[in-house]
């Protein structure tokens, strides 16, 4: 295995691919003295090698393997330095004998020109490219794998032709998972077959009460999930850490202890907000501020009272009387000289309302073409808004995470300190409100609200900028929800135990991106369709969809005979024909001019009889721990060697 890249991710899924996947892998990094470039300014920057050989060792530990051997860069990892990964470096890495490699660079050219180049060294290659622009990864994919088909003479998917090109992002892979720890009610996400599924935290039942269990339990959390110094949310986990895939047994017999139960929520893609808050013209009621809807509001009630008083005056049919009310107000009508005292105190009380009609008039009109010109502007958060969700940082996750929430219907209010992010337009787009400023300077929160906020998602580039900003919120509300984006494990970890021993009333979360994107990266690398990854406290629980041709474990057995308690189980059947299927399960289908509506049933079965028997030819959609879904792969390429 061949990672390339020059940030984080690199490195965890080097570990990743050695610590639990056993793989041999070369990683190819800057020559920056081994320094692993972390997004935190004004801190020291740990050595790329001792950081692997950390991380290496961690990994093996978890996978039960003890500590690993101390080789170059740890264990079986060999480091190469190169500025960038060129024909030559790519050949000196060893991709024209390697199985895959992976292309984790920050800069999406960096690694399509990679890519290119690694595709014509090796056409059997499996590659894995780290893109944000997910349209223009669709078409590499294409071209790439295209050209590996001319090349090798053999159609993609045939029997003994293994080269795919399988584009992610960090950012999508992550995104479901903080926006939906910042949902009540919601929890972890996974997009399959455009269905919407979610892992849900539920407390432990009262006596005598059953627990409805979803379409399954995944886990067991651990018993700390209770203890405000616990690790619930941290990612490293000790004796106590959360049972996986457990059966029904350990289940019944786990009194006391929460559950993570998978649920199926609603078809992805759905048009419920998609015509909403998008394109220039606004809606009818904001062109208009509240206090000059009720000016108007009260001006025809006063035109409708002196037209009725006008009728009682004088006999006149309702119709004619406001007729005559508004030539009075509109000042067109003649004097009433000679008629009665009421009629002549009515057409002075009409000019009266006329007069205060056309300042209400002007400002109407000034009002409404001001929010005409403003509509792609930035909006600002309105008075009332409460219980919002409040977003630090509009890169690359926090342009993701804020997708998710407005699909969801979950107000939102960006915080961004740069004009120019990336996340602007999608803001303007989906006429987000944003405020303009440095988050740790006073007056930025207050502004966005946060005194009346549910939520606070602290998912800047600065791990010190995110701390900052959820001390001074948790200052103003103490039982505020904050789930806090930070790059070092144990520097999540403390602060997390730390806010939640004081603040044990509030939700609180650490996340690391690269942690929650590397399992995904390692899994489509090893030739798997990896659809999503749940974090539970902080352990990865992963779904993938995976033919059943060649496993060991799975071909011919039951649904139930397939199920192996914490390692992995079997969620849902395709039944679609191996002609007819999708080839991306992770992708809501969409119709053919890309407007993003709904597409076709699902055809996934989630039901399936225990007694069902796993052909050949199936597709099936599991779950699996890291370790659980190595030993699947590992056993299939064993037995296909031997072969």
């Amino acid at each position: 295995m061949v990672v390339c890249g020059d940030d984080g991710l690199a490195h965890r899924l080097a570990a990743e691919l050695r610590g639990v996947y056993e793989e041999q892998v070369t990683l190819v990094v800057p020559p920056s003295e081994r320094q692993v470039p972390q997004p935190v300014a004004g801190r020291a920057r740990a050595a790329s090698a001792a950081l692997l050989d950390r991380m290496v060792n961690a990994a093996g530990r978890a996978a039960g393997n003890g500590s690993l051997a101390n080789g170059e860069a740890g264990g079986n990892v060999r480091l190469v330095e190169a500025a960038e990964p060129t024909e030559a470096v790519l050949a000196d890495a060893g991709v024209e004998r390697a199985t895959a490699l992976a292309l984790v660079y920050d800069d999406d050219e960096t690694n399509i020109r990679a890519a290119l180049t690694a595709r014509r060294l090796n056409p059997r290659l499996r590659i894995v490219l780290r893109l944000y622009n997910r349209r223009l990864g669709q078409h590499i994919e294409e071209l790439l794998d295209q050209a590996a088909a001319l090349a090798t003479g053999e159609a993609h998917g045939t029997s003994g032709f293994d080269a795919a090109t399988t584009v992610l992002s960090d950012a999508d892979t992550a995104a479901p998972a903080l926006a939906a720890t910042a949902v009540v009610g919601t929890s972890k996400v996974v997009q399959t077959d455009g269905l919407l599924l979610r892992a849900v935290e539920r407390t432990p039942p009262a006596p005598g009460q059953v627990a409805d269990p979803g379409l399954c339990t995944l886990a067991l959390l651990s018993a700390t999930s209770s203890d405000p110094a616990g690790a619930d949310g941290s990612e490293g986990s000790g004796e106590r850490g959360p049972r996986l895939l457990p059966d029904e047994e350990e289940v019944a017999a786990a009194t006391g202890r929460g559950t993570v139960v998978l649920e199926q929520v609603s078809y992805a893609g759905s048009s419920r907000s998609a015509g909403r808050a998008v394109g220039v013209v606004p809606p009818f009621a904001s062109l208009f501020s509240r206090r000059l809807r009720w000016s108007l509001a009260g001006l025809v009630g006063a035109v409708v009272a002196l037209a009725i008083a006008l009728t009682v005056l004088t006999g006149d049919h309702p119709l004619h009387a406001t007729y005559l009310t508004l030539l009075d107000i509109l000042g067109i009508d003649d004097p009433a000289t000679d008629a009665s005292v009421g009629r002549q105190i009515l057409q002075l009380l009409s000019a009266v309302v006329g007069l205060l009609l056309l300042p209400v008039l002007l400002a109407a009109v000034l009002e409404a073409l001001g929010t005409f010109r403003s509509a792609s502007a930035l909006r600002r958060p309105p008075r009332g808004l409460s219980g919002h969700v409040v977003l630090l940082g509009l890169g690359k996750i926090g342009t993701r995470v804020l997708t998710r929430l407005r699909e969801l219907d979950i107000p939102v209010v960006c915080v961004e300190a740069d004009p120019e992010a990336r996340g602007m337009a999608t803001a303007r787009r989906l006429r987000v409100p944003v405020v303009l400023g440095d988050v740790t300077q006073e007056g930025v929160l207050e502004a966005a609200k946060i005194h009346r906020a549910g939520t606070l998602l602290a998912l800047t580039s600065v791990d010190t900028t995110n701390l900052e900003a959820v001390l001074y919120a948790r200052s103003v509300r103490p039982d505020l929800r904050v789930v806090l984006r930070l790059y070092d494990d144990d520097f999540a970890a403390a602060v997390y135990r730390t806010l939640r021993a004081a603040h044990p009333r509030a939700l609180t979360r650490s996340r690391s991106v690269t942690h929650l994107a590397a399992p995904s990266f390692a899994g489509a690398m090893m030739g798997r369709q990896v659809l999503g990854a749940i974090p539970v406290e902080r352990r990865v629980l992963l779904f993938a969809a995976v033919e059943v041709r060649g496993i060991r474990q799975l071909e011919g057995k039951t649904v139930a005979e397939a199920f192996r308690a914490g390692s992995w189980r079997v969620l849902a059947l395709d039944t679609a024909a191996p002609g007819e299927r999708r080839p991306d399960l992770a992708t809501s289908p969409t119709d053919t001019d890309g407007r993003g509506m709904p597409g076709p049933a699902s055809d996934l079965v989630w039901d399936l009889p225990p007694t069902y028997v796993l052909r050949a030819e199936d597709r099936v959609v599991l779950a699996a721990t890291r370790r659980g879904l190595a030993e699947l792969l590992g056993r299939r390429r064993r037995d296909r060697a031997g072969a």
